[in-house]
């Protein structure tokens, strides 16, 4: 109970937009927590274009779509990190995409050694 008067009353000092961008993320979060073990997912990302004007937790959620073989789990952390620069920081949100863009670059990358690994395995 306590922590929900909290957020409450964090959620009541953020100017409209940051409020917006609050529900946003506990939307995604809580899509996170109900999300559904899909069939297997594609090898190789899909194509899903990056619209101009996105805001953070949306281009998490096209990111998530984009790359449904990588482990949740495994970029959810560092996905966090990005939302927190950019709503506790001030970072710009095209800022935090860009490095949004590049850690799911990444992990995928990671993705992919680890399956030619596991393929060369004896």
């Amino acid at each position: 109970m306590r922590d929900s008067k909290r957020l409450v009353s964090v959620f009541r000092s953020l100017s409209e937009a940051r409020q917006q961008a609050l529900l946003d993320y506990a939307e995604f979060l809580a899509g996170k927590e109900n999300a559904d073990t899909a069939a297997a997912p594609p090898a190789e990302p899909l194509p899903i274009p990056r619209p101009e004007q996105e805001n953070v937790v949306k281009a998490i959620q096209r990111l998530m779509q984009t790359y449904p073989m990588l482990e949740r789990n495994q970029i959810f952390h560092e996905a966090s990190a990005q939302m927190t620069r950019h709503l506790v920081h001030g970072v710009a949100a095209v800022e935090a995409i860009d490095e949004l863009e590049r850690i799911f670059a990444r992990q995928y990358q990671q993705h992919l050694d680890a399956l030619l690994k596991d393929l060369q395995s004896p």
